[in-house]
């Protein structure tokens, strides 16, 4: 039925791997669109059908009418696929941002600065077009995804430490962060789409624990099995670590900016989304063991 429909783009993200057997769980009938639909179509899953996404985001005759729509894609692509979408009977649409619209608007990194950028307009962009087109819209603005060792953050200072043995800290690495599991995000979106009660409203979602960031890098240390080595180095001398490390393939999205926020509390209150859809997530637990697709069937 359409109204059991629900469309997913960027279905083979981290996100992706933890929303779509949730969705199934509920009873949606999910059309997971993804450029790898052809490899992650080859695990026949009931209840999840994979496509490519239309070249272009021009409409076509072989998707199915869906109401519901989730998009995990970075938020500034959506906009190429906004008459597609409408064109499949789109009534409501939960997208994903992130907390880095507000974070990185003053970084020192003018790659941090142009995100925050085009996560402002990629929201902007939502909101005009579901607006004009009489569609619902839920934005969530996650913190600091984690999970699997397929992230861009906690994976990259795992990374770190199982390369070099130690991690570097800029002064105390005091600031406060709240990490949220991939899992939980992947919750949000369902329960986000779920609440038909509620429409056009943006919701930070942040993660259940708030710890330091040396306390943070402390977790990942135990969870790799190792003992805790934080060195406290200046500013000029992370920057030339990081300029370092960077040469290698795994530390290439390493920004010696991210020094300068160590010490800054980067918090964010949930209890709004707590209150209008019951999220709730856990402590921060992070967990490197070798990946294995949620999809897959034991």
């Amino acid at each position: 039925m359409l109204d059991h429909q629900v469309g997913v783009l960027g279905a083979s993200s981290l996100v992706g791997t933890y929303l779509l057997p949730q969705l199934v769980t509920a009873g949606w009938q999910v059309q997971a669109f993804s450029r790898q639909a052809e490899r992650m179509g080859t695990a026949k899953t009931e209840g999840i059908t994979w496509h490519r996404p239309p070249v272009g985001g021009n409409s076509d005759n072989t998707t199915p009418a869906c109401s519901y729509w989730i998009s995990l894609a970075p938020i500034w692509m959506l906009p190429q696929y906004f008459s597609w979408i409408a064109s499949c009977g789109a009534r409501r649409v939960v997208a994903v941002s992130s907390t880095s619209r507000w974070i990185k608007t003053a970084s020192s990194d003018p790659a941090e600065r142009l995100l925050a950028e085009r996560l402002a307009g990629g929201e902007r962009d939502l909101t005009d077009w579901a607006s004009q087109s009489k569609i619902e819209w839920i934005i969530l603005r996650p913190t600091l995804i984690y999970g699997d060792g397929r992230d861009h953050n906690i994976s990259s200072m795992a990374r770190f430490i199982q390369r070099f043995g130690f991690f570097p800290l800029l002064g105390e690495g005091h600031g406060l962060r709240q990490p949220i599991h991939a899992r939980e995000v992947a919750m949000a979106c369902r329960l986000a789409l779920e609440a038909r009660h509620l429409a056009d409203q943006a919701y930070e979602i942040s993660g259940g624990e708030t710890l330091t960031y040396r306390d943070m890098a402390c977790r990942v240390f135990e969870a790799l099995g190792r003992r805790p080595r934080l060195v406290r180095v200046p500013l000029w001398c992370f920057r030339l670590a990081v300029a370092a490390a960077r040469l290698l393939p795994p530390f290439r999205k390493l920004s010696a900016a991210m020094a300068e926020r160590m010490n800054q509390d980067l918090v964010f209150d949930h209890s709004t989304a707590s209150q209008d859809w019951g999220f709730s997530p856990g402590p921060f637990r992070p967990n490197f063991d070798v990946y294995r697709d949620p999809l897959d069937k034991p």
